[in-house]
């Protein structure tokens, strides 16, 4: 089975932006079929107007995170939060990945020379969605009480590390 490349090798945000997928007009569009997103839940918790402390994980530099691991970040940050503070917060993902994510996948190992066309047509294949973030941009908001705080801060912490990059802890 394929295994999906790692965050690395389209962290960096400086190649070109190819999102565009129209319903209107379909022979503009760049991309035949859109691969589907594995985000799809951005409110968690309750919503009420009784909180007082707002926790944003934001960027410390421009980078480029794909749906799956926002995914990921969101389920362990949810599940957490859920676990201790149960229907005493309110957990909202900022971001959506609109970027489309091209691979051009090669032939390896013995005999792949006379299987694959090498660099011909390496426009690649539409393969995941990414989500496109500048410096100090918010990736998660989590609203709760100020006796939450510890709660919060370690549930935002958790999700930090099932993404790449840099990221700081802003309350307000």
């Amino acid at each position: 089975m394929a295994r999906i490349r790692p965050a690395r090798t389209m962290r960096n945000p400086n190649s070109q932006a190819w999102a565009r997928y129209s319903l209107k007009k379909p022979r503009k569009n760049y991309i035949r079929a859109l691969p589907h997103t594995s985000l799809l839940i951005f409110n968690m918790g309750v919503k009420k107007d009784t909180y007082d402390l707002e926790l944003k994980l934001t960027t410390e530099q421009p980078i480029q995170l794909r749906s799956n691991s926002l995914e990921a970040a969101r389920l362990v940050a949810n599940k957490y939060l859920e676990n201790n503070i149960a229907q005493d917060y309110m957990f909202k993902v900022l971001v959506y990945p609109h970027n489309v994510i091209r691979e051009h996948k090669m032939a390896t190992g013995a005999g792949a020379d006379r299987i694959s066309q090498g660099m011909s047509l390496s426009f690649g294949r539409p393969v995941s969605l990414a989500a496109r973030l500048r410096r100090n941009q918010p990736v998660f908001m989590v609203k709760t009480n100020s006796a939450n705080r510890d709660v919060a801060v370690t549930a935002l912490r958790r999700a930090m590390a099932k993404l790449s990059g840099t990221y700081k802890i802003k309350a307000s």
